[in-house]
């Protein structure tokens, strides 16, 4: 029978070690400006990919809109059906693929840019040589870790890692934009974080 602990032990120091070996670059700061950048003249980020990427990137645009840049989530399959007319001209795309050459997304970038061929591609991926890669303005290397899955298959490691760089985005622009509790109340009405963005900053006032 598997040691279950033993198995988790395992993950959780596979997990951890590939998180703190994410190449630290200046991508991050590129990227960053270009999100700023697309915010400052109207426009908003758009995010994609598929499968599981895709749900990660559907998280990454929810995050941002929270935090004061306007994104959504563009489906790659659904962009081919009119879903594409999202897109404006000063947006920005982020798109993830962990083999950096799902068919469905090279396709997106083709289409995204025979609609705006000046519009800023952001990639996260596990292959710095893909042909997305090759496409990007901006390329976020995930560092390659292998899955913790024991097939080597099932997107486990890899959407880890997408979805810690995820953070590092959204973080770096709302330190970039100023974005304060106030302005998160603003776009946060209901449940506990809506209640707690409201409530007298603790460091602030000190009881």
């Amino acid at each position: 029978m598997t040691d279950v602990k033993q198995v988790m032990h395992d993950i959780l120091i596979a997990e951890s070690e590939a998180v703190r070996n994410i190449p630290v670059t200046d991508g991050y700061e590129q990227a960053v400006r270009l999100i700023v950048d697309a915010r400052a003249h109207g426009g908003k980020l758009v995010t994609s990919g598929m499968g599981k990427c895709g749900q990660i990137a559907d998280n990454i645009a929810t995050t941002f809109s929270s935090t004061g840049v306007p994104a959504v989530f563009l489906h790659p399959s659904e962009a081919q059906h009119g879903d594409l007319g999202i897109l404006q001209p000063n947006d920005v795309m982020l798109l993830l693929s962990n083999s950096g050459k799902t068919s469905e997304i090279v396709a997106l970038v083709e289409l995204a840019h025979g609609l705006y061929p000046s519009l800023k591609i952001i990639v996260i991926t596990g292959n710095e040589q893909g042909p997305l890669a090759q496409r990007a303005d901006v390329c976020l290397f995930t560092g390659g870790a292998p899955e913790v899955c024991p097939l080597g298959l099932t997107p486990t490691t890899s959407t880890t890692m997408m979805t810690v760089m995820g953070d590092v985005l959204v973080v770096n622009t709302m330190l970039a934009t100023g974005f304060t509790r106030q302005d998160y109340a603003k776009r946060h009405h209901g449940g506990y974080l809506g209640q707690k963005s409201r409530e007298p900053d603790a460091a602030q006032n000190p009881k």
